[in-house]
């Protein structure tokens, strides 16, 4: 079974675009995995990323907007732990010697 990733934007501040960057980006990195992206119009200055109902992301929590990578991270961390996701993952700490 797929997993569903959710992007809710505000449509009086104009974030579509911005949202549907974001969704073609994890619909590229996640083909495999995603049975489902979904976007959602909001108000009120909301953008919200979830994935299988999980909150990953909340612009009215983090104060900003999330770069493309920290929230490739996210979702690989709720749909696919353990995928590496190349160049552009974080570096993970090393085992202590």
């Amino acid at each position: 079974m797929g997993h569903c990733v959710e992007i809710r934007y505000c449509r009086q501040c104009r974030w579509l675009l911005r949202a549907t960057w974001m969704a073609q980006e994890l619909l590229t990195t996640f083909a495999e995995e995603l049975a489902e992206l979904r976007l959602q119009p909001g108000t009120g200055g909301v953008f919200e990323v979830r994935a299988n109902g999980v909150l990953l992301w909340s612009r009215q929590e983090a104060g900003r907007f999330p770069e493309i990578t920290e929230l490739k991270q996210r979702v690989r961390d709720q749909i696919a732990p353990g995928r590496s996701l190349g160049h552009g993952d974080r570096q993970r700490p090393e085992a202590p010697e």
